[in-house]
């Protein structure tokens, strides 16, 4: 085994070490740094990235990556090596943001350009000193505002390599969800470096199934590669190959009958919406069989809204 080298500071076999990916200077003529964690076995093995924070307001993962790197199996490994980086977009994590100052989504912003924006920034970085090194990697998200996503792994099905992986996380869903322009996800692809995308929670809240889950994924993962010993079963797992939301016929108050994640059949009662000057109630029935995959956790909703997201099995 070599040494790898991220931005000029070389990470040698058997060392677990703590590098910078780069600094940007912000308006106010302070800096940022991304810390990237190395962790290195002395024997050869594949080389696994795991990033969050892509959306600064996106805490589950951050969390997970946390957690992860703090264990003792992670940091003694039988081989291979990990990259995790808990927090990729720290400026919007500073102001509990999704977007950046100047009103860009980071993950819309890859492939990136070496004098861009400070996005394109940070996905340039991103592409040239972190994608070349890696076999594969899992970036962990939460859903938007107030949008609670059951713990879920998302991948390609059209190519075997990345549902391979998927099983291998063992997520209770693996959903078939197409690359989007602009994503870290379809630029590491480019180079064949499969990025499956993890969601679970909702964003700036700690939402503990998830965490545990996105944890457990890690180290299956790691353990199927041998890179560690655990005692870790793996989920009875769903694969989803469509998806539908089901949105407010009419304004109210939105209340939730059904959990997250449940199997549920069509014309199911799902929940209600109630007139809050009166007692008048719309009831929202399932227009399939399906399960559960995301629940909009805002009370108070307007005709048309998203309400909760159907997943259907392959």
């Amino acid at each position: 085994m070599k040494s790898i080298s991220i931005n000029d500071q070389e990470i040698a076999p058997g060392e677990n070490k703590t590098v910078i990916l780069n600094s940007y200077e912000l308006h106010t003529k302070s800096s940022i740094k991304i810390p990237v964690h190395v962790i290195r076995s002395k024997k050869p093995g594949p080389t696994i990235l795991f990033s969050a924070g892509l959306h600064g307001e996106e805490t589950n993962g951050i969390e997970i990556i946390r957690k992860l790197v703090g264990r003792e199996e992670v940091q003694n490994l039988k081989c291979g090596t990990i990259i995790a980086i808990p927090v990729i977009n720290i400026v919007s994590f500073l102001y509990s943001t999704r977007d950046l100052p100047d009103g860009k989504d980071l993950n819309r912003c890859f492939p990136g350009t070496k004098n861009g924006s400070l996005g394109s920034r940070i996905a340039y970085d991103l592409m040239k000193h972190i994608i070349p090194l890696i076999d594969f990697g899992i970036d962990f998200h939460t859903g938007g505002a107030k949008i609670n996503n059951f713990p879920q792994i998302r991948c390609v099905f059209d190519f075997p390599e990345n549902l391979a992986i998927a099983k291998k996380f063992s997520a209770p869903l693996i959903i078939d969800s197409k690359y989007r322009d602009g994503t870290l996800r379809k630029e590491a692809a480019k180079k064949n470096k499969p990025i499956l995308v993890f969601e679970g929670g909702e964003s700036m809240r700690f939402d503990y199934l998830s965490i545990n889950e996105g944890l457990s994924g890690c180290l299956r993962l790691m353990k199927a590669y041998k890179m560690l010993d655990l005692d870790i079963p793996n989920n009875t797992v769903v694969k989803i190959k469509n998806d539908t939301w089901i949105r407010a016929g009419e304004s109210g108050l939105f209340h939730m009958n059904a959990s997250n994640g449940t199997y549920i059949r069509k014309n199911d009662l799902l929940g209600v919406i109630c007139n809050p000057f009166g007692e008048v109630e719309h009831k929202i029935l399932s227009h399939v069989d399906g399960y559960i995959v995301g629940i909009n956790n805002q009370p108070v909703v307007n005709e048309g809204d998203a309400l909760i997201h159907l997943g259907m099995e392959d």
